[in-house]
C-alpha cells in the first residue's frame, strides 16, 4: 500500500482512513511505561497485515491511531490484530512487570471496547494534529 492520496486496486479507487482509540484495561496508566513498545508493536503489525499507520501517539492510559486500509479489510480485523498481537508481544517481553498489575491467569492489556471514527480527507490534518498533541 502506498502513501499516495488515493489508492487503486482491481476496479477500485479508494481512500479509507479511520481514527482509533484504545484504552488500557481498568484505565491503568501503563502507557507511561510501555507506550514506545506498543507503538513499535503496532507498526510491526501494520506492516505484516498491509495497512498504514499515518499517526500514532500514546497518553497515560490510551492510544490514538490514524490508519489507512484496503476495502478488503474490515475494521474489526484490524482492531483485533492490533490489540491481540500487541498484548501477546508485550506480555512476552514484560511478564514480571505486568503480573504486578494484572493478577489473574488471563493475560490482558487493553479494555475490550474501542472508539473508531472514519475520516474524510478534509479532516485528516485536524485529526493528525490532535493525535500529535496527545501525551
Amino acid at each position: 500500500m502506498s502513501k499516495d492520496k488515493y489508492f487503486h486496486k482491481s476496479h477500485c479507487k479508494y481512500l479509507l482512513k479511520c481514527h482509533l482509540i484504545f484504552a488500557t484495561k481498568y484505565r491503568k496508566k501503563l502507557l507511561i511505561t510501555f507506550g514506545n513498545q506498543i507503538k513499535q508493536s503496532f507498526q510491526t503489525i501494520a506492516q505484516a497485515y498491509d495497512f498504514i499507520i499515518n499517526e500514532i501517539e500514546v497518553d497515560k492510559d490510551h492510544i490514538h491511531v490514524l490508519i489507512t486500509f484496503h476495502p478488503t479489510q474490515t475494521l474489526v480485523e484490524i482492531v483485533t490484530k492490533l490489540k491481540s498481537i500487541s498484548t501477546k508481544t508485550l506480555w512476552a517481553q514484560n511478564e514480571v512487570e505486568l503480573k504486578k498489575t494484572f493478577w489473574g491467569k488471563k493475560r490482558t492489556f487493553w479494555s475490550p471496547s474501542y472508539f473508531a471514527c472514519t475520516t474524510g480527507d478534509a479532516s485528516t490534518e485536524v485529526i493528525q494534529q490532535y493525535i500529535r498533541s496527545q501525551g
